[in-house]
């Protein structure tokens, strides 16, 4: 099975928790451009209506696209449910997101969700995080210098992210340092390490946000739920 029919059967599965009515995060990513193709045909085959929170300009654009109605992030603002895709997951659930450029409105909404799915392929799938990618850092720009120095203070090396050979813009006007580390032995502290430091906006750890892990593989996509005591819905 190829990673990408993967992608497609894991978003099929996480788009069939979508109710009418519904307030749905919209991930960013190939995965959750699967997700929203398949509440697209929803929307037209079905007549589900709902309203879309996207994490990124990129979403915005494909979900005007199919006709989804969206809404802006606010601080207040609870959402019913949201779908994203994910760099790696470990066996606890926690994530590295973030290499799509867009981990700070993603975190965002993922914080936001009564429920957050996370869809991926079994490759995504690893032992520890850390183990294939690095951890995404949103950093100010006038302040990149001195957070590649806390972090290599942290154990990284920091590299600043290109597109074009210019540094790399996210959607908010920053840029981002991707910090690969050796080992990561507690990611909730490592996150909360890596937020200290001045001018990190946000990082592409995910700690305590997954409810369910949807794996594609051959034949559909395995679901695994993550156990309720690490989590707790917003507005509860």
């Amino acid at each position: 099975m190829s990673a990408d029919a993967g992608k497609r059967a894991a978003a099929e599965a996480a788009a069939r928790l979508v109710k009418d009515g519904m307030i749905v995060g919209l991930g960013t990513g190939s995965t959750a451009a699967h997700f929203l193709d398949c509440l697209g045909e929803r929307l037209q085959k079905d007549g589900l209506r709902i309203e879309g929170v996207p994490t990124s300009e990129k979403t915005a654009q494909h979900a005007r696209r199919l006709g989804i109605p969206l809404l802006s992030w606010d601080k207040d603002l609870v959402i019913d449910y949201a779908a994203d895709g994910a760099d790696e997951v470990d066996p606890q659930g926690r994530l590295i997101k973030g290499l799509g450029g867009a981990l700070l409105r993603e975190k965002k909404v993922a914080k936001s969700s009564r429920e957050f799915a996370v869809m991926i392929d079994s490759s995504k799938l690893v032992p520890r995080l850390g183990t294939k990618v690095p951890v995404p850092v949103e950093v100010h720009t006038k302040l990149v210098a001195a957070a590649q120095s806390a972090l290599a203070s942290l154990g990284a090396r920091p590299i600043l992210r290109e597109s074009g050979g210019q540094p790399f813009f996210t959607d908010n006007g920053n840029w981002i340092l991707d910090a690969w580390f050796e080992e990561i032995s507690s990611p909730e502290r490592l996150e909360e390490e890596i937020n200290a430091i001045e001018g990190v906006l946000e990082n592409g750890i995910f700690v305590g946000l997954t409810h369910r892990v949807f794996v594609g593989e051959s034949g559909g996509a395995r679901e695994w739920k993550i156990p309720a005591q690490s989590w707790q819905a917003p507005g509860t």
